[in-house]
């Protein structure tokens, strides 16, 4: 038995927004109160905190993540550079301290933010001639690669363009260096994958640096490797924070045939839904839109799947109990998104009836631009608005350039929140920082840790006030993952998962939301980081 009392405690919990102690019993939380109260109804307690009237909230999750990327990029070049000649040095810099023919890998450009814009083939080739370069763009929708990495993959003039993707290409219509969407994929398959102990150290490591941040849940959306190392992390007591681990479409035939379905696990470790794309991204142009992009007639993206394909995709899944996570980013794919998962709908509620099971939590991913009229649409379905706030300030300037006025609509959390949409946030992570305060910050405020776009911020009616932006981190999440009713508050019979912080988030000002860093952090009853 632990008290924590003397505390400034906000539960997220309507029925009791605010306390002052509570008593945990092993993993949960056992009741919630003033000091007296809790203090001198447990006479048995073992252990005792004065808080110290500290600010305690509910553990903050990061509702979409791709944690083995993450973990492993904190170990390549970084390419979130302000020129290309700096990211140029950086690729340069690796070479000469790595072996002959071994892969150069970064991650983070983004050629919009380059004075001197996208570079070419010719220019990784000049600063890294004999090493397989590969470069992924920080949307994670196109990768950037040398002669050398093309040449390993087999990839030339007559290479063709494969479903879903793009082979850029010069004048001459040799490849120019750059593949978008699923072209990237037939580079990446000659990279050696990292071994099974290399990527079951690196997120046993990233596990630290996230709940030093104050995340304490995360739902991930890599691949099966990741998922193997997870669960050996697991099995050996060594999960410090709760995985919702999503199924990849291709592993969807085997899912099914396993019988595994959305919410199979225990509260550390369980199956979500299965991701889907729908499009690409903003920063290469290839996500799908109802109009060309601005400047560029031609270019309306690319749709990846229409909604008659993602009918057929989907309605295998919900037949066996699994959720769908769609990503869509442009407001074509994001119209056909939600015109399949009216018609899985249907379906569904005849599925439900026969289960007697309550409908499934389908999601889309991101939902950063959608045309007006079907901004009702998600709360109508009932279809979870998973989104990431730092990707409006990341991404302004871009959706200024390329969408104009069409930003009205765009990262528009206000909008899905006052129709009734449940919201989902996290940070697409290694995209943006998994950082929940920066975040919190983009949420209040839609300005970048600089202050810009000024002190109204992008588009100011879209911002959200502290406790939306914090329900979005916690119960939104948890509704995601089917996990209400024992996460996202700081109620009785839920998990004791919290923050204990050295400001109270309630009452500071904005800026100040940028610098918090949980004093501890606090997992199934255990503290698993103390600063």
């Amino acid at each position: 038995m632990r008290i924590i009392y003397n505390a400034n405690i906000y539960t997220l919990d309507p029925k009791h927004p605010v306390a002052r102690a509570f008593a945990i019993d092993r993993e949960r939380i056992l009741a919630v109160g003033d000091d007296d109260l809790i203090r001198s109804s447990f006479s048995w307690k073992e252990d005792e905190l004065d808080a110290g009237n500290a600010t305690l909230i509910p553990g903050l999750t990061d509702a979409h993540i791709h944690l083995q990327q993450y973990a492993l990029s904190l170990n390549i070049i970084d390419c979130e550079t302000t020129t290309r000649a700096d990211c140029l040095a950086r690729i340069a810099d690796r070479a000469q301290n790595s072996p002959a023919g071994d892969w150069i890998i970064g991650h983070g450009w983004n050629q919009n933010n380059w004075p001197d814009g996208v570079g070419s083939r010719a220019d990784l080739d000049q600063a890294v001639p004999d090493h397989p370069v590969y470069l992924t763009a920080k949307s994670l929708h196109a990768t950037w690669v040398n002669s050398e990495a093309l040449r390993q993959a087999g990839i030339g003039a007559n290479t063709p363009d494969p479903p879903g993707g793009r082979i850029g290409r010069d004048e001459d219509g040799l490849p120019d260096g750059f593949l978008y969407e699923s072209a990237m994929q037939l580079v990446a398959i000659a990279i050696p994958e990292p071994p099974p102990n290399q990527i079951l150290e690196a997120i046993q490591n990233t596990q630290f640096k996230l709940t030093k941040m104050g995340v304490t849940s995360v739902h991930d959306f890599d691949r099966r490797s990741c998922l193997s190392a997870l669960q050996i992390l697991h099995e050996r007591g060594e999960l410090n924070i709760r995985i919702v681990k999503s199924i990849p479409i291709d592993d969807l035939t085997s899912a099914i045939e396993m019988g595994i379905h959305t919410g199979f696990g225990d509260d550390f470790l369980r199956i979500g839904g299965v991701k889907i794309f729908a499009d690409g991204a903003l920063g290469p142009r290839t996500a799908a839109m109802l109009e060309p992009y601005t400047g560029e007639p031609a270019n309306s993206g690319i749709l990846v799947l229409d909604s008659d394909a993602l009918y057929e995709q989907g309605r295998r899944a919900i037949k066996n109990r699994i959720s769908l996570c769609i990503h869509a980013i442009g407001d074509l794919a994001n119209r056909e998104v939600l015109n399949a998962l009216g018609k899985l709908r249907t379906d569904e509620i005849d599925v439900s009836r026969q289960s007697q099971l309550p409908l499934l939590r389908h999601r889309i991913e991101h939902v950063q631009l959608i045309h007006p009229d079907d901004t009702r649409r998600l709360a109508q379905l009932k279809v979870i608005a998973s989104m990431q706030p730092e990707h409006a300030t990341s991404d302004m300037h871009m959706a200024d350039q390329y969408w104009g006025t069409r930003t009205a609509n765009a990262y528009a959390w206000r909008t899905q929140l006052d129709n009734g949409a449940t919201l989902a946030f996290g940070s697409d992570a290694p995209v943006e920082s998994p950082n929940p305060f920066r975040g919190l910050f983009a949420a209040v405020t839609r300005r970048r840790p600089d202050g810009s776009p000024g002190q109204a911020g992008w588009h100011p009616e879209q911002k959200l006030n502290i406790s939306e932006a914090l329900h979005a981190y916690c119960t939104g999440p948890a509704y995601a993952a089917g996990n209400e009713n024992r996460l996202g508050m700081l109620s009785p019979g839920y998990l004791a998962d919290l923050l204990l912080l050295d400001t109270d988030v309630f009452n500071c000002e904005p800026e100040q939301i940028l610098e918090i860093r949980p004093l501890a952090t606090m997992v199934a009853g255990e503290w698993v980081y103390q600063r």
